[in-house]
């Protein structure tokens, strides 16, 4: 096993640690994040939940390495599959996940366009009516940042391929990311690959989100990420801050009517990126995310929200928070999670917005929601 250290943090370390019997492994002040917090009963429980939900994803791989989800959402299910497979210390080409996550692997390499963009299908009708020029920029950076995390696990032959892949990638997004913006407040944040006639929103924090974790990860993957793509992104994210709600919006036009969980949950887990998890703009994003729990499964708080999506974010970004913010969400949702996982393992299709990707997507997300504990993903280490 071949592992390349982050400059800044030695987490590419973990998997190692955990795939020798450290079932959740923390550091130092982390865990007392979550062990302190469940009882031994309730971790046995979580772990139980999160080996059901794989056990699931492991039944829903097509013969091509795909994991079951509609082609617009394609590459982008598969990736957030093996996400969710490694939050557990599962490894490619190891254990008994080990060949269906290289097959899935090599599946979101072989998606990668001429032009970098990781998004197979054409798209031939450049307005707004065609869904795949919104799709592919979420299908692009969710793959982007699979691929950067599963990087420091690959062996020999694989490797250089998958950074050609990576790099071309990282073109790719920097390219979108300095388009022309028609309003100042857009710039540094990314948007859909056809202009926003209808909203007028140039970039929105939910693209930006995924773009923003998909350059920390190469950065810490020792990709060549100028520190000034990252700075930029944040410029935009600290403006999408709503001071009058310690909230965030998803884009600058008509701001209280896109604030979300998920899109506050996004903000304060882009600033913990950044290193400002400890900022004023995080709390308050924390205390607003408290007043509004997760305590009622595949409901939502805003006409536009998703579930599960919402519950993946702020899972991550109240873990980032800590404290009396860590304790205050996660039993919630881990309850919550678990009374409503089904029998064969998955998680029901979202209720509101997003049914069409169905419930491999939402399990995947799902179990992403419920491993923080773990800190086994390099991205997601606080």
């Amino acid at each position: 096993m071949k592992m390349r250290q982050s400059p800044t943090r030695e987490w590419f370390l973990l998997p190692l640690l955990v795939a020798a019997g450290f079932s959740r492994l923390c550091v130092g002040e982390d865990r007392t994040l979550s062990s302190e917090l469940l009882t031994r009963e309730q971790w046995r429980q979580l772990d139980q939940s999160v080996d059901r939900g794989l056990d699931f994803l492991a039944t829903q791989q097509g013969r091509d390495g795909s994991f079951t989800g509609p082609p617009t959402g394609q590459p982008g299910i598969t990736s957030l599959c093996v996400l969710a497979f490694l939050s557990r210390g599962h490894l490619p080409n190891e254990g008994p996940y080990g060949k269906a996550l290289n097959r899935a692997i090599q599946f979101v390499l072989s998606q990668q366009q001429e032009n970098g963009l990781i998004f197979d299908l054409p798209i031939e009708n450049r307005t707004w009516a065609d869904e795949r020029h919104k799709t592919s920029i979420y299908n692009h950076a969710i793959s982007g940042l699979m691929l950067t995390e599963v990087y420091g696990m690959t062996q020999g032959n694989d490797s250089e391929p998958m950074a050609e892949t990576i790099r071309s990638a990282l073109k790719f997004t920097r390219q979108q990311q300095t388009r022309r913006k028609m309003n100042k407040h857009d710039k540094g944040g990314w948007r859909y690959l056809v202009m926003d006639s209808v909203s007028q929103n140039d970039s929105d924090l939910s693209v930006t989100a995924w773009q923003v974790m998909f350059l920390r990860s190469a950065r810490n993957a020792e990709f060549d990420v100028p520190v000034e793509y990252i700075q930029d992104a944040m410029e935009y994210v600290r403006r999408a801050y709503v001071p009058s709600d310690g909230s965030f919006s998803y884009g600058h036009r008509n701001v209280r009517d896109q604030i979300t969980r998920a899109m506050v949950g996004g903000g304060i887990l882009l600033l913990s990126l950044s290193g400002e998890h400890d900022s004023e703009m995080a709390r308050s994003g924390g205390r607003w995310l408290l007043e509004r729990p997760f305590d009622r499964y595949n409901r939502f708080v805003h006409n536009s929200e998703r579930y599960h999506y919402s519950a993946y974010y702020c899972s991550q970004a109240m873990f980032q928070l800590g404290g009396e913010y860590w304790a205050g969400f996660f039993p919630t949702l881990m309850t919550t999670q678990l009374d409503n996982q089904q029998p064969d393992g998955s998680w029901s299709a979202e209720s509101n917005r997003d049914g069409q990707y169905g419930n491999v997507y939402t399990t995947a997300l799902s179990v992403l929601s419920l491993t923080p504990p773990y800190q086994i993903l390099p991205i997601y280490q606080r």
